[in-house]
């Protein structure tokens, strides 16, 4: 049965390679996957979204409806509560704690919603809710925050941790490596 995801956050916050791992450790699983462009405005702070569907059988399109998602990793709280509506029935929402302004807030004519998170949980939404901007700090980079959440993920995933590292030594620029390394290896633990 095919497995649906949906990577959502802000411009410029690492979704390309969060995606571009999740599909090379997919493949290499042996598992067929097919994952969807970034859509969104990328390089100005916009919304945006990928989409990507994994299985052992014939996957024909990357793209998520409404109510399909198996997992949204959300790289901030807002884009999480933007596109719950995907979640299937039973989907779980991984989710960056941190707050990323959009440009109604930041210009005054919005406010950022309070308790979002708490307003999913009370709905009966499953959130794994993660301070992943301070663990990829910790790990030595803010930038890291895609790997953290490819960290929490694994933990729902039936795919080993060594496969995880290999895929990130395959994937990531050598300079990077030992720092994504920490930073999946920071997501996988939090909270134990």
């Amino acid at each position: 049965m095919a497995v649906s995801l949906m990577i959502v956050g802000v411009g410029g916050q690492g979704s390309l390679l969060a995606s571009k791992l999740l599909g090379n450790i997919l493949t290499a699983e042996g598992y067929d996957v097919k994952v969807s462009e970034v859509h969104g405005m990328s390089q100005r702070g916009g919304s945006v979204v990928t989409y990507v569907k994994f299985d052992e059988k014939k996957v024909y399109s990357p793209i998520v409806t409404a109510g399909e998602a198996d997992y949204i990793i959300s790289f901030e709280k807002l884009e999480a509560a933007r596109y719950v509506s995907f979640l299937k029935k039973g989907g779980k929402i991984i989710v960056n704690a941190q707050q990323i302004d959009p440009m109604p807030v930041i210009i005054g004519s919005a406010k950022y919603p309070d308790d979002i998170l708490d307003e999913l949980k009370n709905k009966g939404v499953f959130v794994d809710e993660t301070d992943a901007l301070s663990l990829a700090e910790k790990a030595g980079s803010s930038k890291a925050v895609n790997i953290v959440l490819m960290g929490r993920l694994a933990k729902y995933l039936n795919i080993k941790y060594d496969e995880w590292i290999n895929a990130i030594e395959n994937t990531v620029k050598p300079k990077f490596v030992e720092l994504n390394k920490k930073a999946f290896e920071l997501g996988y633990n939090y909270g134990k």
